[in-house]
């Protein structure tokens, strides 16, 4: 832990720049000291990596990373009026804080930082699942991500099958990493408040794939599956254009199945079978 340099208190900043939370930008800002600091303790250490952060804002989250110790924070935020209260931070924290002004859905954090590197974020709402999905594509380049996510999402995230929340995302994310809902996070704690709880969940990649499979064949299975999730697999994998049956005989599932039922490696052996 390094000795911290007295800041105005988040509120403070925020009047004195005028960054009123946008809804169109999905922006929930996180003032609580507490729960920032709790999110940037369970990234484990920070030290000796290069820590990035998805939708800085104000810098509530980006102060916690810095006061627990990360030697290397780059902080991509999109709203230019947060701009100037982060640079203000990056001044009282010299060579320690990175800026970086753009769309996070058009970056990619992974040519923009060098390894090690992890990814510690209060997501927007609105584009946090499409980020992970992109994250995914390169999975191996982060040592472990921990996100905050509506609790929706991060139960479809950890999801085991023939639970309600089971779906093509949960097979996506648990094929290539290890998801784990660490807390919850209440909407009084944001400003202004969600309409929903929220959840920090991390993400920690495998050093293989949980099964063999191709990527796009593998998309291509659960979409078709999930796509009309209560039929048996006999009739929504015919979206495929392929023989059906042949292809779950090869794979090993029954054709009564459905797509709630099958394990990730079940979907893996598919993706497989698929010519």
């Amino acid at each position: 832990m390094r000795g911290e340099p007295a800041l105005p208190p988040l509120r403070e900043v925020i009047a004195r720049h005028g960054i009123a939370a946008r809804k169109a930008l999905g922006q929930h800002f996180l003032l609580d000291l507490n729960l920032t600091g709790r999110i940037a303790r369970a990234a484990g250490r920070l030290d000796d990596a290069t820590v990035v952060e998805i939708g800085a804002g104000p810098g509530g989250l980006t102060r916690a990373l810095l006061a627990a110790g990360a030697c290397r924070v780059v902080a991509i935020e999109r709203d230019r009026r947060s701009l100037a209260a982060l640079a203000e931070l990056a001044a009282a924290h010299p060579g320690r804080l990175d800026i970086i002004a753009g769309d996070a859905l058009a970056l990619d954090p992974a040519v923009l930082t060098a390894a090690p590197r992890l990814i510690v974020a209060n997501l927007p709402y609105n584009i946090a699942t499409a980020l992970l999905l992109r994250w995914l594509e390169r999975i191996g380049d982060y040592r472990s991500l921990v996100l905050m996510f509506q609790r929706e999402v991060a139960l479809r995230l950890v999801a085991a099958p023939r639970s309600p929340a089971y779906g093509r995302l949960s097979v996506l994310v648990q094929w290539l990493a290890q998801p784990r809902i660490l807390f919850d996070v209440p909407a009084r704690a944001f400003v202004p408040p969600p309409k929903v709880i929220s959840s920090v969940v991390a993400i920690l990649p495998r050093e293989l794939p949980l099964a063999p499979a191709s990527k796009p064949a593998l998309e291509r299975v659960t979409a078709a599956a999930f796509g009309q999730r209560r039929k048996m697999l006999r009739s929504s994998l015919k979206s495929l254009g392929v023989a059906v049956e042949p292809l779950l005989a090869a794979a090993g599932v029954a054709p009564t199945a459905r797509a709630e039922e099958l394990s990730v490696a079940q979907f893996c052996a598919l993706a497989r079978a698929l010519p």
